[in-house]
């Protein structure tokens, strides 16, 4: 493990995100909330939450941080069909949380995956990575193109929909 003991504690910052495919029939099954497990996206956002808080336990030479904040996104996107799940994690410490923010994410797929398997066992993962990060020594890292829609472009699909809906 490393020694991180002479570092200096900084505001770190880690965003990471993913996605998951799911059949069209299933994702409107989410949509709908016509689930045999209950609120999936709520759920994952939990176990999302609680494996970036339990990532040094699970993953050999992470150090434990002290976690100032977690963010969990989950916005259901028809383009997949499925939903892309974006992580935020924050701490004052003398490490960064990248692997806080990854671990959310992978947890908070596998748990969407694991609530909709009964229905259909042909979803898939995709693009889990680092989006940015900051803090620390190295600095600043953002990835071009994140691969997560902006809340605006989001709103926008909400509007087209529910447009769509009324007529």
């Amino acid at each position: 493990m490393v020694d991180v003991g002479s570092k200096e504690e900084t505001d770190r910052r880690a965003v990471a995100s993913g996605h998951i495919r799911m059949g069209p029939g299933t994702f409107q099954r989410l949509l709908d909330g016509d689930l045999p497990k209950g609120d999936v996206l709520g759920t994952a956002r939990i176990a999302g939450i609680t494996a970036a808080k339990r990532a040094w336990e699970i993953i050999p030479l992470c150090h434990p941080v002290r976690l100032t904040g977690i963010e969990m996104e989950l916005l259901p996107d028809g383009d997949l069909p499925g939903v892309r799940v974006r992580a935020s994690v924050r701490a004052k410490d003398r490490t960064g949380v990248e692997m806080e923010a990854l671990t959310a994410v992978s947890i908070g797929l596998l748990t969407i995956y694991d609530m909709l398997k009964g229905i259909d066992r042909e979803m898939e993962f995709g693009n889990i990575r680092l989006d940015r990060k900051s803090g620390g020594r190295r600095g600043d890292y953002v990835r071009e193109g994140s691969g997560f829609p902006d809340r605006a472009r989001e709103k926008g699909r909400e509007k087209r929909k529910e447009e769509v809906n009324e007529t």
